[in-house]
């Protein structure tokens, strides 16, 4: 097989990318050395690789700066409407080849390195992801923030600036260990700090009645110090800001608490205040109920509407005759990304009431107006409850502020529902049973003027089911928003072999516009491209398999089906239905030898949370079962199973375009949408899957016929809880099953300690709430025609290519032209930004 080109080779041939203009080519290599020499004080004698990665990323940062300025004096002088994103978690990954595909400089900074003897691929490999979210809502958000500045909103991402991101994650022994994430340590090229915003933010105290109103007095001071990073759109002159802050003790943090004597002490204390930001918490789909995390969540929704507010009053067009903050709404729209930035609610109103001396009335009025709430889950372990013990020490004024919201909402359905006691308990804010908690997902609703799923399967259980009371009160608050990827970074970044091949046959509008993928079916029957298609993936695979070969020491058959299953460590994303079933494929192997096999390498990768323990065990068994699988010299390269460390953005990207077979197999109903998903569909993957999520849709968009389906829908997982799940029915009645489930149990993946995987086939036999035995022998079944059709390539590829043309729809362009539309009233791409080397004109103010 011919050695595959280099992505480096492969980008210096792409049309879409153009031919490097020769003069840019000079006048970057001037830049790259300037900064060599003046930012890092280095000569090419003694720089390291790391200096040469920091060098190109400043010399790549001076093309977005006078874009990034331009953006905000141009928003500042149009004055449109602002959409603020507010998310705890943004997980960007890498910036540097991000950004040169936006600028559209990729192919200028490829020849410029190769004219400087620099290999771009390795300086790329050197950048530290920004893993700032566990998984995909913070994804998500990363995707929103590149559709936004594509389709020139003027909006901004607010989060938290966290010293150390999500873990790192080892495998000891087949055991998950965390590492911290340290990713700051040579510090960040993209970011700029704003000590000249730097905001108060207010914990503790105490509330006073005065004749002026409530005061919340002799509080704990915290600095938030805000540092901003460029979002450029793709190739539009629009560069936006995602503004993190960073938690900072004040000067006089304890000295005034303690005698001259304990100086020191006051000094070194100040990290109780610092260590706001220090980490992410890194739990998915897991609500823990730590004063740290509430301090960080107020913490970022204090400073940010600080910020908002700031901005409105230095640049909005005063209404004669009318209230100030009137035209709030109309200026003004804030997105909550699941429950974790609801604090903003109750502190937008203390802002509107004690400060701005706005009647209640009105200020609930405006506040309404402007927030919008995305959920994201229906799993009630991950629903945010706080106990009103702890919101009292820590914000006293805004737990009042909360008993009154409620106190009128509860009134409001007294007199519609008169002595419905049961729907005044289910609806209110307070939950009473236990200990008194604040239900945070019903102050998003109360508090906003929309509320969102993220898939349409998904926003019908969230109307019908989870917050079925409030979807009844009113109907019109409750929209779907189906999430979305951005294409520039899942498919121009990661799959530069593929956008060339789409480019060739349709053109090169799919990038801003994926709709326009669907001309690829008029191409499904063309040979020649579709063997254009198998290349690629053939390349693919065999890029990523040399990866794994390195990493892992693993022999990796090319031929064989690469069949992934990445995403976090979760008992409803059923790794361990995936795990039963290597098992049955190892089985069948070792007993007819001499039979027909399709090879497969199964690759599993995500992080469990630390405190998770039923996810680690998942962990141990895929790396267990591994070991056992890959040195039986009667399997020999039919099957390999790996588990890949430490699962990240940047592995993602190398992962995804290598994959042939796509696994979206969680319990039907758990999964809100999955981004994942969408991913390895653009990619050129085929999903097998339950009828979860975006898998409904992604069926719909591409025919049913083209995903390989299986498994218990909705309305059967509901019917099997109101008979009772009896996991040993299946047991008993399934002998492959039963053989699996017996293996696992005696020890065989584990001889040393037989008893080691005891708690998970007990949760597995007893009390599985995610079904998995249910859906086995479907799933087996599935998983025999998905062999079946790759020994078919030419079929296979079809299908692929429908899937291809099918994605239109989960381009997170799509998306955001539905939130900007539907729930934040601004129009996407109406406000045109001329390029820095144009004058600004009024008539620039207008689309």
């Amino acid at each position: 097989m011919a050695t595959p080109l280099t992505d480096q080779e492969k980008r210096r041939q792409i049309s879409l990318r153009g031919i490097p203009d020769l003069e840019n080519v000079h006048e970057l290599i001037k830049g790259f050395n300037r900064h060599l020499h003046f930012t890092l004080v280095k000569d090419r004698n003694i720089a390291t690789p790391r200096d040469y990665y920091f060098a190109l990323a400043h010399t790549v940062r001076d093309h977005l700066v006078g874009r990034w300025i331009r953006t905000q004096q141009f928003y500042y002088e149009a004055d449109p409407k602002r959409v603020y994103y507010l998310s705890l978690e943004f997980y960007m990954g890498r910036t540097l080849q991000n950004t040169m595909v936006n600028l559209g400089v990729q192919n200028t900074c490829d020849e410029a390195m190769y004219q400087l003897g620099l290999d771009i691929e390795e300086l790329e490999e050197i950048e530290e992801d920004a893993g700032l979210g566990n998984g995909g809502l913070g994804r998500l958000a990363a995707c929103f923030l590149d559709s936004m500045a594509t389709l020139g909103l003027a909006a901004y991402g607010y989060g938290i600036r966290y010293e150390y991101g999500i873990f790192n994650q080892k495998i000891r022994d087949g055991w998950q260990v965390e590492e911290a994430d340290d990713w700051l340590r040579h510090g960040n090229p993209w970011e700029k700090a704003r000590p000249e915003y730097m905001l108060p933010v207010h914990f503790y105290g105490r509330v006073e009645d005065t004749k002026e109103g409530s005061k919340w007095v002799d509080t704990q001071v915290v600095l938030a110090m805000p540092f901003d990073t460029p979002i450029p759109g793709y190739q539009n002159n629009t560069v936006n800001t995602m503004r993190l802050w960073s938690a900072r003790a004040p000067n006089d943090f304890n000295l005034r608490d303690f005698n001259v004597g304990d100086y020191i002490q006051a000094v070194l204390d100040r990290n109780v205040a610092e260590n706001i930001s220090r980490v992410l918490y890194p739990n998915d789909n897991f609500f823990e109920g730590k004063e740290l995390r509430l301090k960080q969540e107020y913490f970022v929704v204090a400073a940010t509407l600080q910020d908002i507010i700031r901005r409105f009053k230095t640049t909005k067009k005063g209404v004669p005759g009318r209230s100030s903050f009137e035209n709030f709404p109309d200026k003004v729209a804030i997105q909550l990304n699941d429950t974790h930035p609801a604090m903003a609610i109750p502190e937008l109103m203390r802002i509107f009431v004690d400060i701005e001396k706005l009647d209640w009335d009105e200020a609930w009025d405006l506040t309404r107006r402007t927030f919008a709430y995305t959920n994201h889950t229906v799993l009630p372990e991950a629903l945010e409850r706080w106990p009103v013990r702890l919101m009292e020490t820590l914000l006293p004024r805004h737990l009042q502020i909360i008993y009154q919201i409620n106190q009128k909402h509860l009134d409001n359905i007294a007199a519609l529902f008169p002595d419905d006691m049961d729907r005044l308990r289910a609806m209110s804010l307070i939950e009473e049973d236990g200990e008194k908690r604040v239900n945070m997902a019903h102050l998003c609703i109360v508090g906003s003027h929309a509320v969102n799923g993220v898939a349409q399967i998904h926003s019908n259980i969230v109307k019908t089911q989870v917050f079925r009371n409030f979807s009844e009160l009113e109907p019109e608050k409750f929209q779907n928003k189906t999430n979305g990827i951005t294409p520039r970074r899942w498919l121009l970044v990661c799959n530069t072999g593929l956008v060339d091949i789409i480019a060739e046959m349709i053109g090169e509008d799919f990038v801003t516009n994926l709709s326009e993928l669907k001309k690829l079916n008029d191409f499904v029957d063309d040979k020649h491209f579709l063997q254009n298609i198998m290349k690629v993936k053939q390349e693919n695979k065999l890029k990523f398999g040399q990866y794994l070969e390195a990493e892992y020491r693993v022999k990796i058959n090319q031929a064989s089906i690469f069949d992934v299953h990445v995403k976090r460590i979760h008992e409803y994303k059923r790794q361990v239905l995936n795990c039963l079933h290597i098992i049955y494929l190892y089985n069948k192997i070792r007993m007819n030898p001499a039979a027909p096999f399709t090879p497969r390498t199964v690759i599993i990768g995500g992080k469990a949370a630390p405190g998770y323990h039923m996810a680690k065990m998942i962990i141990k068994l895929i790396t267990s079962v591994a070991n056992v699988v890959n040195n039986d010299p009667i399997v020999g390269d039919r099957l390999k199973v790996i588990f890949l460390e430490n699962y990240r953005v940047s592995l993602a990207e190398k992962v995804i375009p290598a994959t042939d077979l796509s696994e979206q197999i969680s319990t039907a109903g758990t999964e809100a949408s999955g981004t994942g998903n969408m991913k390895f569909m653009l990619n050129g993957a085929l999903t097998i899957g339950t009828m979860d999520g975006a898998n409904v849709e992604m069926a719909e968009e591409a025919g049913e016929e083209n995903l390989f389906i299986f498994g218990m829908r909705v309305e059967d997982v509901q019917a099997l809880d109101e008979e009772g799940y009896d996991a040993m029915l299946y047991y008993k009645k399934l002998p492959a099953l039963k053989q699996v489930m017996d293996q696992i149990t005696s020890g065989y993946f584990c001889p040393k300690n037989p008893h080691q995987f005891k708690d998970l086939t007990d949760m597995l036999f007893n009390h599985d709430r995610f079904k998995v035995f249910a859906d086995f022998e479907d799933y087996v079944k599935c998983q025999e025609r998905v062999s079946k059709l790759f020994q078919n390539p030419m079929e296979w590829t079809k299908m692929v290519v429908r899937n291809i043309a099918a994605t239109g729809k989960f381009s997170s362009d799509r998306t955001i032209t539905e939130y900007a539309r539907e729930i934040w009233n601004v129009e996407p791409s109406n406000l045109k930004i001329p390029p820095p080397s144009e004058p600004l004109h009024v008539d620039h103010l207008t689309s």
